[in-house]
């Protein structure tokens, strides 16, 4: 299980973006992250292209399928979407892995039952100022 953000456990962190423009304003060969909504199109594209790796929330399961076919390299899911979206990862046999959003250091061992890939705290996510 992948852990990001944990106290315990030294990882990546997520770069928060909103425009190509904030790329510039992170670190190079950083993980970028970034709310799916049909204004981040151009975004996600230009990542792609660009092989870059990113993540991004999305909030059902139309959004997910879009994640991964726009070559996200990880996909964020709330807790309510996590087992359904795992699910169809594996199904669909996804590039991407599924990340949960928690709160608690107590969510994980829920997760893991779920066999989710991994989880992910909010302190892992730094938001760029352009």
């Amino acid at each position: 299980m992948l852990l990001f953000g944990h106290p315990f456990i030294a990882s990546e962190r997520f770069y928060h973006v909103e425009d190509v423009d904030m790329i510039f304003h992170t670190p190079s060969n950083s993980t970028l992250y970034a709310e799916f909504n049909e204004a981040s199109l151009e975004l996600f594209e230009h990542m792609q292209k660009n092989s870059l790796n990113y993540a991004v929330k999305v909030a059902d399961v139309e959004e997910l399928i879009y994640a991964e076919s726009l070559g996200a390299t990880y996909i964020i899911v709330g807790s309510d979407l996590a087992k359904n979206g795992q699910k169809i990862a594996e199904n669909y046999l996804f590039d991407a892995k599924i990340l949960v959003e928690i709160e608690d250091k107590k969510e994980i061992e829920v997760m893991a039952y779920e066999g989710i890939d991994g989880v992910i705290f909010p302190n892992a996510i730094i938001h760029v100022n352009s």
